[in-house]
């Protein structure tokens, strides 16, 4: 089992950035760069919605249609670590932000629906107001 830790959440201006982090650890965590990594969010009263993903490798991403150009997803495998860089937010950007992990034989497949991730973190708060 993979542990995922969010951080860098919290209250913004709409128009502001954000850098959200997740870092993976676990007893019985192999290497993170065994891991295709994604973000979603959950919005109150919503279901969870497809943010971002990238690759074992880094090379490939995909994003979700509202996100693009404003969303960034990278990693640092060395540190374990997978980033979601957000600029230009909207009110409609605030819910929670989960980090999820697909261990993947696949070194440039990225996943963008919830049933591909077996790991997830417990979420941060990202609040934009207008």
């Amino acid at each position: 089992q993979v542990q995922l830790v969010e951080s860098g959440g919290g209250l913004v201006q709409a128009g502001g950035s954000l850098r959200l982090s997740c870092v993976a650890s676990g007893r019985t965590f192999s290497t993170f760069s065994s891991y295709a990594m994604g973000w979603f969010r959950q919005a109150p009263g919503k279901g969870r919605e497809f943010v971002a993903a990238i690759s074992r490798s880094g090379v490939n991403t995909a994003y979700g249609d509202s996100v693009k150009g404003r969303f960034t997803i990278s990693r640092d495998n060395a540190k374990n670590t997978v980033f979601l860089q957000m600029n230009s937010l909207k009110p409609e950007d605030t819910a929670v932000y989960y980090c999820a992990a697909a261990l993947s034989g696949y070194t440039g497949l990225v996943y963008s629906r919830n049933r591909e991730y077996d790991n997830w973190g417990q979420g941060t708060q990202v609040t934009v107001s207008s």
